[in-house]
């Protein structure tokens, strides 16, 4: 059976979710997660989190025809902690977040035992100007795919509870391979 080929794309600020909605899309549809770093890396430089700006919006139309855009809208109080909760094991890429998925021994990996770290863009103080960043850059962007007529805009505090609407809208376009009860 060949798989049905659904050119999508996840917008969002830093740390609204948009890994965890990648993986869940992936798991219950049978398709595969490109990351924008993977697909684009010859084309441009920048990693998830695709397309920021209008230049790179510009570069992904040469390559494919987006069938829908998923934009996420988390607050940016929400946004705000849960950056300043992330902490990193260097050596893996692990991310841990303090507030729902924390290692077992505060400051230390599960796996290795040894110290986590924050990164410098995850501290507090740099962490609103991240946000603003990326709402200027992304208003464009937003606006050509809303023109469009292909944005799917989604708002919420928690990514569990705006996972089902996800999951109904791409329910539509093409049959799940799992049951949204199974994720």
């Amino acid at each position: 059976m060949a798989s049905k080929l659904l050119r999508a794309v996840v917008l969002g600020p830093p740390g609204s979710g948009k890994g965890t909605v990648c993986e869940r899309i992936a798991r219950s549809f049978g398709l595969q997660h490109l990351s924008s770093g993977q697909i684009l890396r010859e084309n441009l430089r920048g990693g998830g989190g695709f397309p920021r700006t209008m230049g790179q919006a510009e570069a992904l139309d040469r390559i494919c025809e987006l069938d829908l855009v998923i934009s996420l809208n988390i607050p940016f109080e929400t946004l705000k902690d849960r950056l300043s909760a992330r902490w990193v094991h260097p050596g893996s890429g692990r991310v841990y977040n303090m507030d729902f998925n924390p290692p077992n021994v505060q400051g230390i990996d599960d796996l290795t035992g040894e110290p986590l770290v924050q990164r410098e863009d995850d501290k507090p103080e740099a962490v609103a100007a991240r946000l603003r960043k990326y709402k200027d850059a992304a208003k464009p962007v937003i606006e050509l795919y809303k023109s469009r007529g292909i944005l799917h805009s989604f708002s919420g505090t928690e990514t569990n509870k705006i996972w089902p609407y996800v999951y109904t809208l791409l329910s539509s376009k093409i049959p799940p391979v799992l049951s949204d009860e199974e994720n």
